[in-house]
Protein backbone atom coordinates (compact mmCIF):
# COMPACT_ATOMS: atom_id res chain seq x y z
CA UNK A 1 0.00 0.00 0.00
CA UNK A 2 1.35 3.51 -0.72
CA UNK A 3 0.94 5.69 1.97
CA UNK A 4 2.11 9.24 2.36
CA UNK A 5 4.06 9.17 5.88
CA UNK A 6 4.47 11.31 8.11
CA UNK A 7 1.49 12.74 6.29
CA UNK A 8 -2.16 11.78 7.67
CA UNK A 9 -4.00 13.79 5.28
CA UNK A 10 -4.54 15.85 2.67
CA UNK A 11 -5.95 19.29 2.21
CA UNK A 12 -7.62 20.75 -1.18
CA UNK A 13 -6.91 24.48 0.35
CA UNK A 14 -9.45 27.13 -1.80
CA UNK A 15 -10.54 30.27 -1.61
CA UNK A 16 -14.07 29.79 -1.06
CA UNK A 17 -17.38 31.41 -2.47
CA UNK A 18 -20.91 32.04 -1.37
CA UNK A 19 -23.72 29.41 -2.77
CA UNK A 20 -26.77 31.96 -2.81
CA UNK A 21 -27.81 35.42 -2.94
CA UNK A 22 -27.75 35.86 1.13
CA UNK A 23 -24.50 34.48 1.52
CA UNK A 24 -22.70 36.93 -0.90
CA UNK A 25 -22.03 40.15 1.64
CA UNK A 26 -21.62 38.18 4.41
CA UNK A 27 -18.97 36.46 2.51
CA UNK A 28 -17.20 39.64 1.37
CA UNK A 29 -17.55 40.61 4.75
CA UNK A 30 -14.77 37.63 5.66
CA UNK A 31 -12.57 38.13 2.86
CA UNK A 32 -12.00 42.52 3.72
CA UNK A 33 -12.44 41.83 7.95
CA UNK A 34 -10.57 43.98 9.39
CA UNK A 35 -9.60 46.64 6.34
CA UNK A 36 -12.83 49.28 7.24
CA UNK A 37 -14.59 48.01 3.80
CA UNK A 38 -17.92 50.26 3.13
CA UNK A 39 -20.86 48.26 3.17
CA UNK A 40 -21.66 50.13 -0.28
CA UNK A 41 -18.59 48.47 -1.74
CA UNK A 42 -19.09 45.30 -0.48
CA UNK A 43 -22.62 45.54 -2.24
CA UNK A 44 -21.01 46.93 -5.22
CA UNK A 45 -19.00 43.98 -5.82
CA UNK A 46 -21.89 41.57 -4.25
CA UNK A 47 -23.42 42.57 -7.86
CA UNK A 48 -20.57 40.31 -9.96
CA UNK A 49 -21.76 37.92 -7.86
CA UNK A 50 -25.88 38.42 -7.94
CA UNK A 51 -25.71 38.39 -11.86
CA UNK A 52 -24.71 34.51 -11.93
CA UNK A 53 -27.41 33.64 -9.51
CA UNK A 54 -25.16 34.80 -6.57
CA UNK A 55 -22.97 31.71 -6.25
CA UNK A 56 -19.61 31.28 -6.83
CA UNK A 57 -18.65 29.29 -9.66
CA UNK A 58 -15.41 28.18 -7.52
CA UNK A 59 -17.45 25.55 -5.15
CA UNK A 60 -18.50 23.62 -7.99
CA UNK A 61 -14.82 23.64 -9.16
CA UNK A 62 -13.48 22.74 -6.24
CA UNK A 63 -15.50 19.93 -6.21
CA UNK A 64 -14.57 18.45 -9.28
CA UNK A 65 -10.61 18.94 -9.14
CA UNK A 66 -11.23 17.19 -5.61
CA UNK A 67 -13.00 14.19 -7.07
CA UNK A 68 -10.27 14.40 -9.90
CA UNK A 69 -7.46 14.69 -7.24
CA UNK A 70 -8.71 11.05 -4.90
CA UNK A 71 -9.07 9.39 -8.48
CA UNK A 72 -5.68 10.00 -8.95
CA UNK A 73 -4.36 9.23 -5.48
CA UNK A 74 -6.61 5.82 -6.13
CA UNK A 75 -4.97 5.15 -8.96
CA UNK A 76 -1.15 5.55 -7.57
CA UNK A 77 -2.83 3.34 -4.48
CA UNK A 78 -2.40 6.34 -2.16
CA UNK A 79 -5.38 5.57 0.46
CA UNK A 80 -4.43 9.02 2.33
CA UNK A 81 -7.56 11.18 3.28
CA UNK A 82 -8.13 13.99 1.24
CA UNK A 83 -10.12 17.03 2.54
CA UNK A 84 -11.51 20.34 1.08
CA UNK A 85 -10.82 23.83 3.14
CA UNK A 86 -11.70 27.47 2.37
CA UNK A 87 -9.98 30.31 3.98
CA UNK A 88 -13.82 32.20 3.46
CA UNK A 89 -16.24 30.44 3.16
CA UNK A 90 -17.72 27.16 4.35
CA UNK A 91 -16.17 24.30 4.37
CA UNK A 92 -13.93 26.39 6.55
CA UNK A 93 -10.08 25.00 6.82
CA UNK A 94 -10.28 25.00 10.62
CA UNK A 95 -13.49 22.76 10.70
CA UNK A 96 -12.42 20.49 8.39
CA UNK A 97 -9.10 19.89 9.72
CA UNK A 98 -10.73 19.72 13.46
CA UNK A 99 -12.82 16.57 12.07
CA UNK A 100 -9.40 14.31 11.40
CA UNK A 101 -7.29 15.81 14.39
CA UNK A 102 -10.43 14.62 16.67
CA UNK A 103 -9.63 11.09 14.75
CA UNK A 104 -6.38 11.46 15.46
CA UNK A 105 -4.48 13.16 12.82
CA UNK A 106 -2.00 15.16 13.47
CA UNK A 107 0.86 16.19 9.88
CA UNK A 108 -1.13 17.86 7.05
CA UNK A 109 -0.37 19.05 3.46
CA UNK A 110 -1.77 21.66 2.01
CA UNK A 111 -2.41 21.31 -2.12
CA UNK A 112 -2.88 25.07 -2.73
CA UNK A 113 -4.85 26.50 -5.86
CA UNK A 114 -2.38 29.09 -6.96
CA UNK A 115 0.68 28.74 -8.68
CA UNK A 116 2.52 31.79 -8.44
CA UNK A 117 4.67 33.37 -5.63
CA UNK A 118 2.96 36.67 -3.71
CA UNK A 119 1.40 37.24 -0.30
CA UNK A 120 -1.76 37.09 -1.12
CA UNK A 121 -1.12 33.76 -3.55
CA UNK A 122 1.06 31.74 -1.23
CA UNK A 123 2.55 33.60 2.11
CA UNK A 124 -0.94 33.98 2.87
CA UNK A 125 -2.48 30.68 2.84
CA UNK A 126 0.32 29.92 5.69
CA UNK A 127 -0.94 32.30 7.75
CA UNK A 128 -4.31 30.78 7.41
CA UNK A 129 -2.77 27.03 8.54
CA UNK A 130 -1.54 29.35 11.35
CA UNK A 131 -4.60 30.16 12.54
CA UNK A 132 -6.02 26.88 12.51
CA UNK A 133 -2.59 25.17 13.77
CA UNK A 134 -3.43 28.12 16.97
CA UNK A 135 -7.17 27.33 17.41
CA UNK A 136 -7.16 24.12 17.68
CA UNK A 137 -4.07 23.94 20.07
CA UNK A 138 -6.33 26.03 22.33
CA UNK A 139 -8.53 23.01 22.36
CA UNK A 140 -5.88 20.71 22.61
CA UNK A 141 -5.49 19.45 19.33
CA UNK A 142 -2.15 19.74 18.16
CA UNK A 143 -1.30 19.52 14.34
CA UNK A 144 0.87 20.99 12.26
CA UNK A 145 0.31 21.78 8.47
CA UNK A 146 2.55 21.96 5.55
CA UNK A 147 2.16 22.90 2.04
CA UNK A 148 3.66 21.72 -1.91
CA UNK A 149 5.85 24.68 -3.42
CA UNK A 150 4.33 27.37 -6.18
CA UNK A 151 3.61 24.79 -9.17
CA UNK A 152 3.85 27.72 -12.30
CA UNK A 153 6.95 26.10 -13.63
CA UNK A 154 5.82 22.14 -13.03
CA UNK A 155 5.98 20.22 -16.13
CA UNK A 156 2.16 19.04 -15.74
CA UNK A 157 0.99 22.41 -15.15
CA UNK A 158 2.50 23.81 -17.96
CA UNK A 159 1.61 20.74 -19.98
CA UNK A 160 -2.11 22.07 -19.34
CA UNK A 161 -1.50 25.43 -19.54
CA UNK A 162 -0.19 24.50 -23.14
CA UNK A 163 -2.77 22.13 -24.39
CA UNK A 164 -5.77 25.21 -23.20
CA UNK A 165 -3.69 27.61 -25.57
CA UNK A 166 -3.56 25.03 -28.69
CA UNK A 167 -7.45 24.63 -28.48
CA UNK A 168 -7.89 28.09 -27.94
CA UNK A 169 -5.61 29.22 -30.73
CA UNK A 170 -7.20 26.71 -32.71
CA UNK A 171 -10.52 28.12 -32.03
CA UNK A 172 -9.70 31.50 -32.70
CA UNK A 173 -8.16 30.48 -35.96
CA UNK A 174 -11.54 28.94 -36.84
CA UNK A 175 -13.35 32.35 -36.55
CA UNK A 176 -10.22 34.39 -38.56
CA UNK A 177 -9.18 32.76 -41.41
CA UNK A 178 -5.61 33.02 -40.79
CA UNK A 179 -3.82 34.29 -37.98
CA UNK A 180 -2.04 37.24 -38.77
CA UNK A 181 1.16 38.93 -36.62
CA UNK A 182 -0.21 42.49 -37.66
CA UNK A 183 -3.81 42.13 -37.06
CA UNK A 184 -4.02 39.72 -33.76
CA UNK A 185 -2.66 39.57 -30.32
CA UNK A 186 -2.67 37.17 -27.59
CA UNK A 187 -3.09 38.19 -24.28
CA UNK A 188 -2.07 36.36 -21.41
CA UNK A 189 -4.15 37.48 -18.08
CA UNK A 190 -3.51 37.31 -14.48
CA UNK A 191 -4.88 39.02 -11.76
CA UNK A 192 -3.45 42.20 -10.42
CA UNK A 193 -2.15 42.46 -7.15
CA UNK A 194 -0.73 45.92 -5.81
CA UNK A 195 2.80 47.10 -6.52
CA UNK A 196 4.08 46.82 -2.96
CA UNK A 197 3.26 43.08 -3.14
CA UNK A 198 5.12 42.30 -6.21
CA UNK A 199 7.67 43.95 -4.95
CA UNK A 200 7.85 41.59 -2.20
CA UNK A 201 6.97 38.67 -4.00
CA UNK A 202 10.91 39.42 -5.55
CA UNK A 203 12.61 39.09 -2.09
CA UNK A 204 13.78 35.63 -2.16
CA UNK A 205 12.26 34.49 -5.79
CA UNK A 206 12.39 35.88 -9.37
CA UNK A 207 8.97 37.27 -8.47
CA UNK A 208 5.33 36.76 -9.46
CA UNK A 209 5.16 38.87 -12.84
CA UNK A 210 8.57 37.13 -14.27
CA UNK A 211 7.03 34.33 -13.30
CA UNK A 212 4.50 34.65 -15.10
CA UNK A 213 6.73 35.67 -18.15
CA UNK A 214 8.63 32.55 -18.10
CA UNK A 215 5.73 30.71 -18.56
CA UNK A 216 4.49 32.84 -21.49
CA UNK A 217 7.51 32.33 -23.11
CA UNK A 218 7.87 28.65 -22.32
CA UNK A 219 4.18 28.35 -23.53
CA UNK A 220 4.55 30.62 -26.88
CA UNK A 221 7.23 27.94 -28.00
CA UNK A 222 4.85 25.30 -27.92
CA UNK A 223 2.27 26.32 -30.44
CA UNK A 224 2.65 26.43 -34.36
CA UNK A 225 5.26 29.01 -35.56
CA UNK A 226 2.07 30.24 -37.62
CA UNK A 227 -0.11 30.87 -34.90
CA UNK A 228 3.05 32.97 -32.90
CA UNK A 229 1.45 36.22 -32.83
CA UNK A 230 3.01 39.14 -30.10
CA UNK A 231 1.95 38.43 -26.83
CA UNK A 232 2.12 40.11 -23.66
CA UNK A 233 0.76 40.02 -20.30
CA UNK A 234 -1.91 41.82 -18.82
CA UNK A 235 -3.94 42.14 -15.70
CA UNK A 236 -7.58 42.36 -14.57
CA UNK A 237 -9.57 42.09 -11.13
CA UNK A 238 -8.33 45.33 -9.61
CA UNK A 239 -9.55 46.85 -6.44
CA UNK A 240 -8.98 49.11 -3.85
CA UNK A 241 -8.10 52.88 -3.90
CA UNK A 242 -7.41 54.71 -6.87
CA UNK A 243 -4.14 56.20 -5.67
CA UNK A 244 -2.93 52.71 -4.17
CA UNK A 245 -0.68 51.48 -7.43
CA UNK A 246 -1.18 47.85 -9.25
CA UNK A 247 0.29 45.91 -11.69
CA UNK A 248 -0.79 47.37 -15.00
CA UNK A 249 -1.98 47.09 -17.72
CA UNK A 250 -5.94 46.15 -17.35
CA UNK A 251 -7.06 43.95 -20.58
CA UNK A 252 -9.80 46.37 -21.10
CA UNK A 253 -7.54 49.14 -21.13
CA UNK A 254 -4.92 47.26 -23.52
CA UNK A 255 -7.38 46.11 -25.41
CA UNK A 256 -9.03 49.17 -26.37
CA UNK A 257 -5.14 50.30 -27.40
CA UNK A 258 -4.52 47.59 -30.02
CA UNK A 259 -7.73 48.37 -31.76
CA UNK A 260 -6.26 52.03 -31.85
CA UNK A 261 -3.54 50.44 -33.50
CA UNK A 262 -5.26 48.62 -35.86
CA UNK A 263 -5.25 45.34 -33.75
CA UNK A 264 -8.88 43.20 -35.03
CA UNK A 265 -8.58 40.15 -32.88
CA UNK A 266 -7.37 38.96 -29.33
CA UNK A 267 -7.01 35.31 -27.87
CA UNK A 268 -7.52 35.90 -23.87
CA UNK A 269 -5.00 33.50 -22.20
CA UNK A 270 -6.05 33.42 -18.20
CA UNK A 271 -2.52 31.91 -17.29
CA UNK A 272 -3.24 33.37 -14.17
CA UNK A 273 -6.24 30.99 -12.98
CA UNK A 274 -6.73 27.57 -12.28
CA UNK A 275 -10.73 27.40 -12.93
CA UNK A 276 -13.45 29.34 -14.22
CA UNK A 277 -14.31 31.46 -11.03
CA UNK A 278 -15.59 35.12 -10.77
CA UNK A 279 -12.60 36.57 -11.80
CA UNK A 280 -13.07 34.87 -15.16
CA UNK A 281 -16.49 34.51 -15.21
CA UNK A 282 -16.85 38.29 -14.76
CA UNK A 283 -13.85 39.73 -15.37
CA UNK A 284 -13.28 37.81 -19.05
CA UNK A 285 -15.81 36.18 -20.09
CA UNK A 286 -18.27 38.82 -19.23
CA UNK A 287 -16.61 42.47 -19.63
CA UNK A 288 -13.58 41.81 -21.67
CA UNK A 289 -15.69 40.10 -23.94
CA UNK A 290 -17.85 43.08 -23.87
CA UNK A 291 -15.21 45.77 -24.24
CA UNK A 292 -13.83 43.14 -27.65
CA UNK A 293 -17.56 43.46 -28.72
CA UNK A 294 -17.62 46.96 -28.49
CA UNK A 295 -14.78 47.46 -30.09
CA UNK A 296 -15.26 44.72 -33.06
CA UNK A 297 -12.29 42.53 -31.91
CA UNK A 298 -12.64 39.30 -32.40
CA UNK A 299 -12.44 37.39 -29.29
CA UNK A 300 -11.43 34.24 -27.79
CA UNK A 301 -11.11 33.11 -24.20
CA UNK A 302 -8.76 30.06 -23.73
CA UNK A 303 -9.93 27.41 -21.22
CA UNK A 304 -8.12 27.68 -17.32
CA UNK A 305 -7.23 24.47 -17.01
CA UNK A 306 -9.61 23.01 -14.11
CA UNK A 307 -9.33 19.41 -14.15
CA UNK A 308 -6.56 18.39 -17.15
CA UNK A 309 -5.64 15.29 -16.64
CA UNK A 310 -1.78 16.98 -16.95
CA UNK A 311 -2.35 19.09 -13.95
CA UNK A 312 -4.42 16.84 -11.99
CA UNK A 313 -1.16 14.28 -12.02
CA UNK A 314 1.08 17.11 -11.58
CA UNK A 315 -0.46 18.31 -8.56
CA UNK A 316 0.17 15.08 -7.08
CA UNK A 317 3.43 14.33 -7.99
CA UNK A 318 4.05 17.52 -6.15
CA UNK A 319 2.11 15.83 -3.25
CA UNK A 320 4.92 12.73 -3.63
CA UNK A 321 7.73 15.22 -3.98
CA UNK A 322 7.48 16.61 -0.62
CA UNK A 323 6.34 13.89 0.89
CA UNK A 324 9.58 12.47 0.20
CA UNK A 325 11.43 15.75 1.45
CA UNK A 326 9.78 15.60 4.96
CA UNK A 327 10.90 11.44 4.84
CA UNK A 328 14.53 13.32 4.40
CA UNK A 329 15.43 11.44 1.14
CA UNK A 330 16.52 13.04 -1.98
CA UNK A 331 14.20 13.62 -4.84
CA UNK A 332 14.22 15.34 -8.17
CA UNK A 333 12.20 18.93 -8.37
CA UNK A 334 11.21 19.25 -12.06
CA UNK A 335 11.14 22.56 -13.23
CA UNK A 336 10.40 24.09 -16.99
CA UNK A 337 13.63 24.21 -19.13
CA UNK A 338 15.93 27.36 -17.93
CA UNK A 339 13.83 27.79 -14.72
CA UNK A 340 14.17 26.73 -10.97
CA UNK A 341 11.61 24.73 -8.91
CA UNK A 342 10.84 27.15 -6.14
CA UNK A 343 11.91 24.81 -3.55
CA UNK A 344 14.57 26.96 -1.02
CA UNK A 345 16.28 24.04 0.86
CA UNK A 346 13.61 22.26 2.89
CA UNK A 347 10.73 22.58 -0.03
CA UNK A 348 8.81 24.87 2.09
CA UNK A 349 8.98 28.50 1.32
CA UNK A 350 11.99 30.47 3.50
CA UNK A 351 11.09 32.58 6.20
CA UNK A 352 11.72 35.69 4.27
CA UNK A 353 9.58 34.96 1.34
CA UNK A 354 7.24 37.77 0.32
CA UNK A 355 8.20 39.23 3.38
CA UNK A 356 5.91 37.81 5.44
CA UNK A 357 3.28 40.13 6.88
CA UNK A 358 2.85 42.71 4.62
CA UNK A 359 1.45 45.33 6.02
CA UNK A 360 -2.74 45.13 4.43
CA UNK A 361 -3.89 48.56 5.08
CA UNK A 362 -1.37 49.71 1.97
CA UNK A 363 -3.63 47.82 -0.01
CA UNK A 364 -7.07 47.49 1.95
CA UNK A 365 -9.17 46.38 -0.88
CA UNK A 366 -7.14 43.32 -2.34
CA UNK A 367 -9.15 39.57 -2.95
CA UNK A 368 -12.66 41.13 -3.36
CA UNK A 369 -13.82 38.31 -5.44
CA UNK A 370 -13.76 34.40 -6.30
Amino acid sequence: MNTTAPIDALILMSFGGPEAPEEVVPFLRNVTAGRGIPEERLEEVGEHYFGFGGKSPINDQNKALLAALRDELDRRGIETPLIWGNRNWDPYLTDEVRKLAQDGATQFLSIDTSAYSSYSSCRQYREDFAKTIDTLKDEGLNVSIDKIRQFYNHPGYADACADCLGDGVADFRSKVGQIDSTKHRILFVTHSIPNVMQDASEVTTNGYRAQHEELIDHLMGRIDEADRVPSELVYCSRSGSPEVPWLEPDVNDRMTELAEEGVTGVVLVPIGFISDHMEVAFDLDTEAKETAEELGLDFTRVDTVGTHVAFVRGLVDLVEERVAQLRGEDVDVPALPGTKALVPGSGACSIDCCRGRIERATYPNWAMAN
